[in-house]
């Protein structure tokens, strides 16, 4: 008889059987776009429909992904809605940017995330997630909600590595803040879905004003401080991503701004949202969790001090930190408009079309993955890494706009991971679990509440 655990099955939404009428759709959307998605929609290769007479594809095929975002990806623009969404929030930003801006921000911003600085963030990222473990041990009854200590946790480390301890706020503050800001910018509009005149107010945006204007209240001033600093004394301005883009060619003080912005939205909410489901997943695995306790206890040790190993050498880790990614991917979609006509074998693509790669869907293809809505953290160990299709996984996305901070991310999140997990172990005491929610990113819907105890 197997006696082998049966692996967890992730909260999801349950898919429709068939596509949503009019009004359900727009009213789903606009609450939970997870939701929107049929049963078609997890099994085939690719799916077409009419949205106000604009042909709508979804691409679930990695060779047909690979060739629209990769060997022809001149000819797919960021999709008109995706941007009504987002540029709200990140104007000229990199996550929003296009044509000539998106390429000189992009080159002012890679000295940035080279190989040998990303290292060098490592030992900064293991000393911030210890003297988090310390204060998640003092708290209240010991138990917390998760997703929101996360944030603060990828905030701290954020600012101390990126902008060097530089940014002048109380976590607290910005952690609610935060929340309140993706929260609601996140939120489909109906007015977008319906494609309505940019004049006509989104109840969205308005709620998100106030934080919205904190935020760039906090990042003005940060950056006068830094601009000072670098007029008086050069050498004693930090070589870090704020000083390399005031000194980028070509960048306004908007677009200064607009980066800093995308950064701690796009960057520190998407770790924060990957480790916050981690931890809720082996909570409710404790074979896969033993697995990474064990692993923590015999290598750390051992390992010196030099964080930047754990990435490679932390595999089971790792392992569950990409599975985690896999079943609630940070970033859920990926929208481009084709500026010509296309053809993939026998997909035809019109110009105008929008075409949607979806890793909510990819990652939980029934043609792609075996057991695809279970924790099954084996898919991403060495021995079995090779099985997985470079784009049939695409939590940081493809081609030329993939995730510039991929490496740094990967390298923060198994830091945190194990450090945390070294001295903790965490219970999800909710009454219910969780139930995933599109915003701009995967959110639960009710945070992890959690007993954090000390292992």
């Amino acid at each position: 008889m197997d006696q082998r655990p049966v692996p967890f099955r992730a909260p999801a939404p349950t898919p429709p059987p068939e596509q949503l009428k009019l009004f359900k759709f727009i009213y789903t959307a606009a609450r939970n776009p997870l939701q929107i998605w049929s049963e078609r929609a997890y099994r085939e290769p690719f799916l077409r429909a009419d949205w106000l007479k604009v042909p709508t594809i979804i691409v679930n095929d990695p060779s047909a992904i690979r060739y629209l975002l990769v060997d022809n990806a001149q000819n797919y623009a960021m999709q008109p809605l995706r941007q009504r969404l987002l540029r709200p929030v990140m104007r000229d930003g990199l996550l929003t940017a296009e044509g000539e801006l998106w390429r000189r921000t992009r080159r002012a911003l890679a000295p940035v995330f080279t190989p040998r600085n990303i290292e060098g963030f490592a030992p900064v990222m293991q000393r911030r997630a210890a003297r988090f473990a310390e204060t998640l041990t003092a708290l209240p009854g010991g138990r917390a909600d998760i997703a929101y200590q996360m944030t603060l946790l990828t905030y701290d480390v954020l600012q101390a590595t990126l902008f060097t301890d530089d940014i002048a706020s109380e976590p607290e503050e910005f952690a609610r803040s935060m929340e309140r800001f993706m929260g609601r910018m996140g939120r489909v509009d109906p007015l977008d879905l319906l494609d309505a005149p940019a004049f006509l107010p989104r109840l969205t945006r308005i709620m998100a004003g106030r934080s919205q204007a904190y935020f760039r209240q906090l990042i003005g001033a940060t950056i006068d401080r830094r601009m000072a600093l670098v007029t008086s004394d050069p050498d004693a301005a930090p070589r870090d991503f704020l000083t390399l883009l005031l000194e980028a060619e070509g960048l306004s003080r908007a677009e200064v701004e607009d980066n800093i912005i995308t950064f701690i939205g796009a960057g520190h909410e998407t770790t924060a949202r990957a480790l916050g489901w981690t931890l809720y997943l082996l909570s409710q695995a404790p074979e896969e969790r033993a697995k990474v306790e064990a692993e923590l206890d015999a290598l750390l040790p051992g390992l010196g001090d030099d964080p930047a190993t754990w990435l490679d050498r932390l595999v089971h880790t790792r392992a569950v930190f990409e599975e985690a990614m896999r079943l609630y991917p940070p970033a859920p979609s990926l929208n481009r408009t084709a500026l010509r006509d296309d053809r993939f074998g026998d997909l035809a693509i019109p110009a105008g079309a929008s075409v949607l790669v979806m890793p909510w869907l990819v990652h939980r293809h029934e043609g792609l993955w075996k057991d695809p809505a279970c924790f099954v953290p084996a898919r991403f160990m060495p021995e079995n890494r090779g099985t997985i299709d470079r784009y049939q996984y695409l939590p940081f996305g493809v081609g030329p706009r993939v995730c510039i901070g991929q490496s740094f991310a990967m390298q923060e999140g198994v830091i945190l991971l194990a450090e945390l997990m070294r001295h903790l172990r965490f219970d999800f005491v909710g009454a219910r679990p969780p139930f995933p929610m599109q915003k701009i990113t995967v959110q639960p819907d009710r945070g992890f509440p959690m007993r954090v105890t000390r292992r």
